[in-house]
């Protein structure tokens, strides 16, 4: 691993703390085995492709949480670099703005920084993930009927990472040398998207107008 990639890895302050898979579980199994998959360089849209006898909610499950700590480490990577002052509004270039709402503060879709945007983002879904009534972690207990309708709304947020991440900044990932691993990650994201239909095709313009969202 190159020394890039180790500052990428090894920062001291992630984002957000790491969720993990407890050991034994099934999810720990189905974690291990999408990671074999991908450390054996299999093609990424293989790689995403649903495990043969494995059910469906269990493997996007399992991605959802991973995605979440690698775009979590991703965005820890450049947040000294994203600030009220650089970035004032969350966005993907001059086209995308994007607003924040909840059920709680922002009941409405409201303009915020990047960085406000990015932390009420990663809590939010790190309530959800959580959430037992949502992301089951007992083997046999039933995902509930809003399971998917969550895991679109948390993906679909988390692509905005990556779109405010390539287009406003970029440059410090290449200065860094991490584009090669920020490009892997997201094509991995963008293929298991895709297997599964998990965001929309509107929702992924902002990157294919930039010449990233085919995922080549």
């Amino acid at each position: 691993m190159s020394h890039a990639l180790k500052q990428v890895f090894n920062k001291d302050r992630t984002f957000r703390p790491k969720r993990k898979f407890e050991p034994g579980t099934q999810r720990f199994e189905l974690h291990k085995k999408a990671q074999a998959s991908l450390n054996a360089g299999l093609d990424l849209k293989v790689a995403v492709q649903l495990p043969p006898g494995e059910e469906q909610n269990d493997w996007v499950a399992v991605h959802v949480v991973d995605f979440f700590n690698r775009i979590n480490l991703i965005y820890g990577t450049i947040s000294d670099y994203c600030t009220e002052q650089s970035c004032p509004v969350m966005s993907g270039g001059p086209k995308y703005e994007y607003r924040w709402q909840d059920e709680h503060k922002y009941r409405k879709p409201t303009a915020l920084s990047a960085p406000q945007y990015m932390n009420l983002l990663m809590d939010w879904i790190e309530v959800q993930i959580n959430n037992e009534d949502i992301f089951p972690t007992n083997v046999g207990t039933p995902f509930p009927k809003n399971f998917l309708p969550v895991v679109k709304k948390i993906l679909s947020r988390l692509f905005r990472v990556f779109v405010h991440v390539y287009i406003h900044h970029f440059d410090r990932i290449t200065q860094m040398g991490s584009e090669a691993h920020v490009n892997t990650c997201y094509k991995h994201f963008y293929y298991f998207v895709k297997e599964f239909n998990l965001i929309d095709t509107k929702e992924l313009e902002p990157l294919v107008s930039v010449g990233v969202g085919s995922g080549h």
